[in-house]
C-alpha cells in the first residue's frame, strides 16, 4: 500500500465520512457533510443554466459563448457553482480525498436524469506522469462511480500524450495550440457509433472538452454528452473579465 493511501485510511479511521465536514475538517454531528458555515458557500446549479453547456446564466436562454462557439457536445450539465465550497470540494477531489467520489457520483446520478440513456461513459485522460504523481485521475475513477450507478459500461477511450498550461490564462488561439495534438484515441471500438457521456471534474473554458469531444468523433462516436461535478457561472464578457481573478486555479 503507498504512504497516500495509508495515511489517508488512518484518516479515514479517525475521522469517518459524515462526522466531519468535507469542507474544513470540522467535527459535525447531524449526519451531513458540511457544517453549517461551509454549507452556506456550497452553490448547487439548480437554477437558471444555459441549455447547451450546462453553466449558470442570469436567464434560462443560451449563453453567448454557446452561440458564438457551439460546443462539439450536444448537451452539458453540472452539478455544484465552481465557487467557493464548490471549488474547494473540487480541489480537495484532486488532491488526495478519493471518497469524495461517492458524494458527488449521487450529484451526478441525478443530473443524467437530464440527458438521454448513454451507451458508455469516458472521461478526460491526464498523462502517464500526473497518474504517477497523484495516484488516479479524477475524472475516470468519476466514469467509473458513474458506470455503477447507471449500469453502463466505461469506455477508456482515450490517452493524453503530453502535458499542458493552464487554460484560464490563455487566449482563445493559444488554447486551441496547447490542446493541439495532446489527446489520442486508444480504443476506437469503444465509442463508435455509440452515445457518449463524456464525464470531468469541472468546465472553466470548455476548451479541453471540446477537444476530447473532436478526438470522440474522430473515432467515431453517434453523440457525445458532457457532464461535469461543478461549472464555471457563465457572465457577460466585462463581469467575467472583472471576477476572473476571484476563480481559484483547477489545477
Amino acid at each position: 500500500m503507498k504512504l497516500k493511501d495509508l495515511l489517508l485510511s488512518v484518516r479515514n479511521a479517525l475521522f469517518p465520512q459524515n462526522f466531519t465536514c468535507d469542507i474544513c475538517g470540522a467535527e459535525i454531528f447531524d449526519g451531513g457533510r458540511f457544517c453549517p458555515a461551509c454549507k452556506k458557500t456550497v452553490q448547487f446549479n439548480d437554477k437558471t443554466f444555459c441549455p447547451v453547456c450546462g453553466r449558470r446564466t442570469e436567464r434560462a436562454e443560451i449563453c453567448a459563448e454557446c452561440k458564438a462557439f457551439a460546443p462539439r457536445y450536444k448537451k452539458g450539465v453540472s452539478a455544484l457553482i465552481y465557487s467557493g465550497g464548490g471549488t474547494q470540494l473540487v480541489l480537495k477531489f484532486k488532491r488526495g480525498a478519493k471518497y469524495l467520489k461517492d458524494y458527488f457520483g449521487q450529484l451526478l446520478q441525478e443530473k443524467a436524469k437530464l440527458l438521454p440513456a448513454c451507451d458508455c461513459i469516458t472521461y478526460v485522460p491526464i498523462t502517464a506522469k500526473r497518474k504517477r504523481q497523484r495516484g488516479y485521475n479524477q475524472g475516470e475513477l468519476l466514469a467509473e462511480e458513474l458506470s455503477a450507478r447507471l449500469k453502463i459500461p466505461v469506455a477508456h477511450a482515450l490517452t493524453k500524450k503530453r502535458e499542458t498550461s493552464d487554460q484560464k490564462i490563455l487566449t482563445m488561439k493559444e488554447r486551441a495550440e496547447n490542446l493541439h495534438a495532446c489527446f489520442a484515441i486508444a480504443d476506437r471500438d469503444s465509442v463508435k457509433g455509440k452515445r457518449v457521456l463524456l464525464v470531468d471534474d469541472v468546465l472553466t473554458t470548455g476548451a479541453t472538452a471540446d477537444e476530447v469531444c473532436r478526438e470522440l468523433q474522430i473515432a467515431g462516436a453517434k453523440e457525445i454528452y458532457f457532464m461535469t461535478v461543478a461549472s464555471v457561472e457563465y457572465k457577460p464578457f466585462s463581469r467575467q473579465k472583472s471576477d476572473s481573478a476571484n476563480v481559484q486555479e483547477k489545477e
